[in-house]
């Protein structure tokens, strides 16, 4: 492992927020007092639009999900499923995520639309196991561009300090897709089975899926593009202020600063920069760890109620882990510290796998499901972590994004085979399995860190031998 450090002396760089014709394009001379007053309004308008990604992501998760919840209402019986079949029916989806998992430079908006059309009628018209695998494998092609688009998008808009928190707001989408999604699931699978003489599983899709396509139109005309592109939403001094709060975040070096920047430079750097491929090795572990979620109804329903209290079960626990995913990024912003904020997590849900192992006890069951949902939290801080490490240019992060998210979905499509139906009620295995996983990946972090820890301790070496001011520095 090199400790090299990633900065040079006293230079800046572009973020690629703007064309190198509009390098000219300086913020109006102001006092400090009007910059913070454009800098709030631009703010509060972005994160009003960060909202409804947010929304977006709700019902992205949603449509992953939902077949958790309709397993409670005859989705196996009623497509012949045996075995673990329904294990890889919902690890199918991540293989078409993987293989088409890219990097999403244009207009959002646009793209999340035609990703999220095509799930209104997606399952309805299967009628057996096999037509379902190859709409769960077409609907995981369709969706994999957005997240990490999605975080590219914000890292073209909010600095360092600024982005954890908007990041969490968007993963946290996650989380809270995981507790409404059950309560509207738990609604629907009761009152609607039957009717027209569609089963309730079934209605579940067509709901979904309706909202789905009005959140995906609307989407069109409410994200932002970036701070380079003319913006009607925005005035003239928000946006000028826009492209120089990124010309100002942006890394002390760059070692492609006053050369073309080739289309294919940042796959190139992205590919052969190590850690890379550590995060991305790091992520599989996490997610691998994370596969409960896709689980929980089934893990709710071992404590012997009907689908209907099973599912709202499944609420409470995400809404606290959603309170908590919030807090664990707003204060990993504010202290600058990212392995803590990822591992604490992620021990915290080791004590939940620890106390289902345990006991078959209903009350403590349910209290440890509580301890696995605040896990998300570090999924959320880690990502901000790839964010800021990989900083020096626009298409090597954006690439290093989708390569690590894709990289991370190697988990789910491993893990939903930990969750076999012939090891519940306990599932004392699978929980097994998620300590292991979360274990290695914590390891992994921790000697992540200690390697940009001596990159910071050379670069400051470096500029104290040369009389430099301080420059860039990784957040560990």
């Amino acid at each position: 492992m090199s400790d090299r450090p990633l900065l040079g002396a006293g230079k800046s760089s572009h973020y690629g927020v703007f064309d190198r014709g509009n390098d000219s394009l300086v913020l109006p001379e102001c006092d400090e007092q009007n910059r913070r007053m454009v800098e709030k309004r631009l703010l509060r308008k972005l994160d009003l639009r960060v909202a409804f990604l947010v929304l977006i992501y709700i019902v992205n998760c949603m449509d992953r999900t939902n077949a958790a919840a309709a397993r409670l209402r005859g989705l196996e019986e009623d497509l012949g499923m045996t075995g673990n079949q329904f294990n890889t029916l919902m690890s199918i989806f991540y293989v078409g995520y993987l293989l088409t998992q890219a990097p999403s430079s244009h207009d959002e908006a646009i793209a999340v639309s035609f990703k999220l059309h095509g799930n209104m009628g997606c399952y309805n018209c299967a009628h057996g196991y096999h037509a379902m695998l190859i709409l769960r494998l077409m609907l995981g092609f369709v969706e994999a561009a957005f997240f990490p688009g999605a975080i590219f998008l914000l890292s073209r808009w909010y600095k360092r300090n600024e982005l954890g928190f908007r990041t969490a707001l968007l993963a946290c989408g996650s989380s809270i897709s995981n507790a409404f999604s059950a309560l509207i699931a738990s609604g629907i699978l009761a009152s609607l089975d039957g009717t027209l003489g569609f089963t309730g599983w079934r209605w579940l899709f067509f709901v979904e899926g309706a909202l789905t396509i009005v959140v995906a139109v609307s989407a069109i005309w409410i994200l932002p593009d970036f701070p380079s592109s003319p913006s009607v939403w925005l005035l003239p001094d928000e946006q000028t202020l826009a492209k120089r709060r990124m010309e100002e975040e942006v890394a002390v070096r760059n070692e492609h600063e006053g050369t073309p920047v080739e289309d294919w430079s940042g796959l190139v750097e992205a590919l052969s920069d190590w850690r890379v491929w550590w995060l991305g090795a790091a992520l599989i572990l996490m997610d691998a760890s994370l596969s409960f979620r896709i689980f929980f109804p089934t893990l709710s329903a071992t404590m012997g109620y009907n689908p209907t209290i099973t599912l709202l079960l499944c609420a409470p626990p995400w809404i606290l882990g959603t309170a908590a995913s919030f807090l664990v990024a707003r204060h990993s912003d504010a202290t600058g510290d990212r392995f803590w904020h990822t591992a604490g997590p992620l021990f915290v849900a080791i004590i939940g796998f620890m106390i289902a192992i345990s006991t078959m006890n209903t009350a403590v069951r349910y209290l440890s499901l509580f301890f696995m949902a605040q896990a998300p939290a570090a999924h959320i801080v880690s990502l901000t972590w790839v964010m800021n490490t990989f900083s020096q240019s626009r298409s090597k992060r954006a690439v290093a994004i989708a390569l690590i998210n894709a990289m991370s979905s190697l988990g789910y499509i491993s893990s939903s085979y930990f969750w076999p139906s012939r090891w519940g009620p306990s599932y004392a295995n699978s929980y097994t399995m998620c300590i292991l996983t979360s274990t290695m990946s914590i390891v992994m972090l921790w000697i992540f860190r200690g390697h940009l820890s001596r990159c910071n301790e050379a670069a400051e070496a470096e500029e104290q031998a040369l009389g430099l001011p301080k420059g860039f520095r990784y957040l560990l």
